[in-house]
């Protein structure tokens, strides 16, 4: 048994503290919230996690520096942009050497910085053991309901994501390892832009066709960054890559899916984030992507088709037009390109 601290109460913060109750560890999962860490506490998150019973062995509070005193396995589940401030409250709560292992996907816009690499910037080497990251296909409500789920922990250090690994695997919860944490924080962060312009073209009522073209065509933009970036091409074959990608652009749990939907529907995008509730990574991901590409020289269309929905007031049916305009390529030298 493992004592786990979990950061982050929303959906899937808290099937992730399931997962490790369920499996013997002490978790303690941190909300801001006095009120949620109570309802909690009384085994339910209703806003969250709808009509499911958490185990007794999952405990929560509002007090963050109790959760760094409880372990030295820290689980970061919060959104990018609550990455910095909250590794800020736990430096100062620190006293020894804690690994980390961040769930969240996404890319901090202007300083251009994924995850792991935020988290060490944060927080000073001496109180760093190790980073992983734990993502691929994974809806919360399905874990929490014990459906089969796959995910990957990379680390470079294979001891750490092998800990990370025996930590969360279960009967119903797999868990491989991989090396390569920019291709899977790339692939787990990119997808969701995908996903965004897959719920654009629902809306729109496009079909089945441009779903599988923006979903192919979208994982290559993924791969083309990403191995500019340093990544190994593989990993996007794998589940941070076309795994996630195809579940998020194809299912009605995914929030960047739904965003995107009610925007090919006719909605602006404060009435989306306002009905959602609930934080759309993509959108932020969607600016720090076109930021990356202008950085890295690498042609992203669809990514730019969806910036300019987003923050430069395009229509989606003129974004979609643009795309489809595009000059004539050859797929293969894109292939061949990533090899």
């Amino acid at each position: 048994m493992e004592k786990v601290s979990v950061y982050g109460a929303g959906s899937w913060g808290t099937a992730l503290s399931f997962v490790l109750a369920q499996n013997g560890h002490d978790v303690l999962l941190w909300t801001h919230r006095a009120e949620q860490a109570d309802e909690i506490n009384e085994h339910s998150n209703e806003k969250y996690l709808k009509g499911i019973e958490l185990p007794e062995r999952l405990k929560a509070t509002s007090d963050l520096a109790e959760t760094v005193r409880h372990s030295k396995v820290l689980v970061l589940a919060v959104p990018t942009k609550a990455i910095r401030e909250v590794c800020a409250k736990i430096k100062e709560n620190l006293t020894e050497k804690v690994l980390f292992v961040h769930v969240s996907k996404g890319i901090e816009p202007d300083s251009l910085k994924r995850i792991s690499e935020m988290i060490r910037e944060e927080i000073p080497e001496q109180w760093v053991e190790d980073v992983v990251v734990l993502s691929g296909p994974s809806h919360a409500e399905e874990v929490v309901l014990e459906h089969p789920t796959t995910v990957t922990a990379a680390c470079e250090n294979t001891a750490s994501a092998e800990f990370v690994q025996d930590l969360f695997m279960n009967q119903y919860f797999r868990v491989y390892t991989n090396t390569d944490v920019i291709g899977v924080e790339i692939g787990g962060a990119l997808k969701n832009i995908i996903a965004l312009a897959v719920g654009i073209t629902d809306g729109l009522g496009y079909g089945d066709n441009a779903k599988a073209a923006l979903m192919t065509r979208g994982l290559a933009e993924i791969a083309r960054l990403g191995v500019k970036m340093g990544a190994t091409p593989l990993t996007f074959s794998g589940l941070s890559g076309v795994g996630d990608l195809i579940v998020t652009c194809t299912s009605p749990h995914s929030r960047n899916w739904r965003a995107g939907n009610m925007l090919g529907k006719g909605k602006t995008i404060e009435e989306v984030l306002e009905e959602m509730g609930m934080v759309v990574e993509g959108i932020r991901t969607t600016k720090a992507a076109f930021q990356l590409a202008k950085a890295y020289d690498v042609p992203m269309p669809i990514t730019a088709a969806l910036y300019a929905v987003l923050f430069e007031e395009e229509s989606t049916n003129e974004a979609a037009e643009k795309l489809m305009g595009r000059m004539k390529k050859n797929e293969m030298e894109d292939l061949i390109n990533l090899l």
